[in-house]
């Protein structure tokens, strides 16, 4: 066996560092399902169409508040805020001394607004299956305010060193799952969009990480369990579950009961408003726990962490091919 074979057998053995890429390949291809039905249900159905084009009629019961509330937070979403988001993300990871790091975190914010612009824009149509008017008919999937969100989050989810990944997931996660609930309750998008919009981002968070994976730059955290995250994850798990179960509710309901959504009902029209707005805040907050849990105990090793010094050090002390 040749010296670089030595070498090149000790790298792949690395400790500590993360060798299989299966998670996010998975990942990105349940996402890639999720995306796909969630158009064809919802846009190309007549129920889908008619239950949320009832639920827009609903939103205008909203009190006044809240849509003030709701279009406040989603005007703060601009061209100059996405480009701060951008720089900081970017500052981290070369603080951290990883050009590839910011790469990735760019790369997955840039990129999914890339792909959610196409889609909504360029690519998928939005039939007229039901008799509306007006902004009814315009296509609005996947939604770009909700996809601008999520990404934020799982770029900097993927930045900041692990110790610090609470803390920053505690004020993100909590803005990027609300926007995708005001977007509904300001009728700047039905709820197919957001949740399009979450397997949107969780497809270009999944790729970054996978192309960081093969890159070599995933490392296991070996530190001891951090209580507090734990409770976090716990809290944010059951406020999910808890609206998924009151969206999937005021939403199957009816259904079941073959309730006809294209008639306007100011009850009816309001229970799938509020269906709508659990559902988007529901499905935003899975994909956040979804991404976090593929990232568990797992971070990117910066230039100066002591496992990732440790892993140069034991290749340099077994030489490097001339050459």
């Amino acid at each position: 066996m040749t010296r670089g074979d030595v070498v090149h057998e000790r790298s792949e053995a690395a400790p500590g560092v993360l060798q299989t890429s299966r998670r996010w390949v998975i990942a990105m291809a349940l996402s890639a399902v999720v995306l796909a039905a969630t158009y064809l249900l919802a846009v190309w159905t007549e129920r889908g169409q008619a239950i949320e084009n009832a639920a827009l009629r609903g939103a205008d019961q909203v009190r006044a508040d809240e849509l003030a509330q709701a279009s406040e937070t989603l005007a703060q979403i601009t061209i100059w805020s996405l480009g701060i988001a951008v720089v900081l993300v970017a500052v981290v990871a070369l603080l951290r001394r990883r050009l590839d790091l910011a790469v990735a975190a760019v790369g997955i914010i840039v990129l999914g607004q890339v792909i959610t612009q196409s889609l909504k824009r360029f690519v998928l149509p939005r039939p007229q299956l039901v008799e509306v008017v007006g902004e009814y008919t315009q296509n609005s999937f996947p939604s770009g305010h909700t996809t601008i969100a999520m990404t934020v989050l799982f770029a900097a989810l993927i930045v900041v060193p692990y110790r610090w990944r609470g803390v920053t997931l505690f004020v993100v996660m909590t803005w990027a799952i609300g926007i995708g609930a005001y977007t509904v309750t300001a009728k700047w998008h039905r709820f197919s969009d957001t949740l399009g919009a979450d397997a949107v981002a969780l497809t270009c968070g999944c790729l970054a990480a996978w192309w960081l994976t093969r890159r070599g730059a995933i490392i296991r955290y070996a530190g001891r369990p951090l209580r507090g995250r734990v409770v976090l994850a716990i809290l944010v798990g059951i406020l999910t579950a808890f609206t998924l179960v009151c969206g999937a509710l005021l939403w199957g309901i009816p259904m079941a009961r073959g309730v006809d959504a294209s008639v306007p009902d100011l009850i009816q029209d309001y229970n799938a408003y509020l269906g709508s707005h659990a559902l988007a805040s529901g499905t935003s907050g899975l994909a956040a726990l979804l991404f976090w849990r593929l990232w568990h105990r797992l971070e990117v090793a910066g230039r100066g962490d002591a496992s990732s010094l440790r892993d140069d050090t034991d290749l340099r002390k077994l030489g490097t091919p001339s050459a």
